[in-house]
């Protein structure tokens, strides 16, 4: 282990065995050079491990401090669901009323599922978008008009590798963002009538994604803290004619954990055994808050049944619509369907992030990215904490900035999105995550825009609503 890493993990230690407090000072970094007898960079370096982990809080000309951890509150959410449930994807009509509130103009938009975009580096990307657009061009071949821009492709492959995996350019698809990549990936391997095995709850838009493609739903119970049951899942692809899986095994969505390395790599080998393809989702990667980046299941596909779908909207440009798959041995089947429908993805966008990627600081980039999102995501929770009612659970998530929300029993979530949205506060309704209109009293909050005292009223108001609620039943 580096010096640094050392250092962070001896003051982690620390802070966890209750030798650190929250709000005491740590040593200046001066002080803490002398004391482990390093430079002030490997000191700042393990702060800033420290920082991303939401250990320490660093005070302008003040110091660094341990700061409360979020984290210590009350039991997860249950598991809305007992077991496996197949279901048939029909109309929802109050889902896409809902769908079309969310996206529309809202004073507060807590329901949406993009991130703030104060968050990004717009006006670098417009730079790197002008300098690309005067050095190149447009795709030179067909092939990568149909595949992406080659200097794309190859920052992807490269980025891979430093995550600590190989995924060769070859395998590498440019889509017109992360939707586009998740539903050639479920053509290339299914056909309308199949099932599909997902976790739930699961995101809204992959939902109607199925519907829209004839696809019927395999539910699969999902713990909020570690995911799917394999011994579950096994009997469950013994039992059923399973097409394919859709799922998230990095900062799920709505729950928020990542699934362990160990327990991806054992997954993998349960869909080799059932020759069952998997379309992975792993738009949130790079929002993982943990400084050691947990792999993606597709690390440890040797035969090319995992297609993994990734997206620079999440992370870096979220109006560019530029998101990709590696498709493993799909890569045909992939690109004659995206010949078949757009033929290719607009190459400006795909020129600026790989001029991006090459001339600017991406990894310090993520590093404030990440500690913005997981601030929004603890400050979310102690509001939550703080204001909402008795017997109201919510996960921990492990990146990306989404809180998922248990409320008493007798709250319905619909009701409460009524409410709110006639005060223009968007909230997403637990039902829209589920295939069966499950999780009646559950709902999904947005932690990334910047905390103010008027976002702390907004979650005051929906505590005092869904405790209005839960009284008048």
């Amino acid at each position: 282990m580096t010096r640094y890493l050392e250092i962070a993990e001896d003051i982690s230690d620390l802070i966890a065995g209750g030798s650190l407090l929250p709000g005491d000072a740590l040593p200046s970094v001066r002080v803490a050079a002398a004391q482990c007898k390093v430079s002030k960079g490997t000191v700042i370096q393990a702060y800033s491990v420290l920082e991303a982990r939401s250990l320490v809080e660093a005070r302008p000309q003040s110091g660094f401090y341990v700061r409360a951890r979020a984290d210590a509150v009350g039991p997860l959410p249950r598991a809305g669901l007992m077991r496996p449930k197949v279901v048939r994807i029909g109309a929802r009509e109050r889902v896409r009323d809902t769908l079309g509130d969310l996206v529309g103009s809202r004073v507060t938009s807590l329901g949406s599922s993009f991130p703030d975009p104060s968050l990004f580096p717009l006006q670098a990307l417009n730079r790197a978008l002008g300098a690309s657009s005067r050095h190149s061009s447009y795709a030179n071949t067909v092939a990568d008009l149909q595949l992406g821009l080659p200097e794309l492709r190859r920052a992807i492959a490269q980025r891979y590798l430093e995550l600590g995996y190989v995924v060769p350019m070859e395998e590498i698809v440019i889509t017109c963002g992360g939707m586009e990549a998740i539903s050639l990936s479920l053509q290339a391997v299914t056909k309308p009538g199949d099932l599909v095995l997902i976790d739930s709850p699961m995101f809204f838009s992959g939902l109607q994604l199925m519907e829209q493609l004839g696809l019927g739903a395999i539910e699969m119970p999902t713990d909020a803290g570690h995911g799917l049951d394999l011994g579950v899942l096994d009997k469950t692809l013994h039992r059923h004619k399973v097409a394919a899986c859709l799922l998230m095994t990095n900062c799920q969505n709505p729950l928020g954990f990542s699934m362990p390395e160990e327990k991806k790599r054992a997954l993998v080998k349960l869909l080799q055994r059932h020759d069952v393809p998997m379309v992975e989702n792993d738009v949130y990667t790079e929002l993982q808050f943990d400084f050691r980046h947990n792999r993606a299941a597709k690390a440890f596909d040797k035969r090319g049944i995992v297609l993994h779908c990734g997206s620079f909207t999440k992370c870096l440009a979220p109006g560019f619509k530029i998101g990709w798959v590696a498709a493993g041995r799909f890569r045909e089947a992939i690109v004659n369907r995206k010949f078949a429908t757009t033929l290719g993805t607009s190459v400006p966008p795909q020129a600026a992030i790989a001029h991006y990627l090459r001339h600017h600081a991406y990894e310090r980039h993520l590093r404030r990215l990440r500690q913005g999102l997981q601030d929004g995501v603890n400050r979310m929770s102690q509001a939550v904490t703080q204001h909402f009612p008795e017997g109201t659970r919510f996960t921990r998530p492990q990146g990306g900035y989404v809180l998922w929300v248990q409320l008493p029993e007798s709250v319905d979530s619909f009701a409460l999105f009524d409410q709110a949205a006639s005060r223009d506060i968007g909230i997403a309704p637990g039902p829209i995550f589920s295939a069966r209109r499950d999780y009646r009293n559950f709902i999904r909050l947005n932690c990334s825009h910047p905390w103010s005292a008027s976002l702390d009223r907004t979650l005051l108001w929906l505590g005092q609503t869904v405790a209005g609620l839960h009284r008048d039943r």
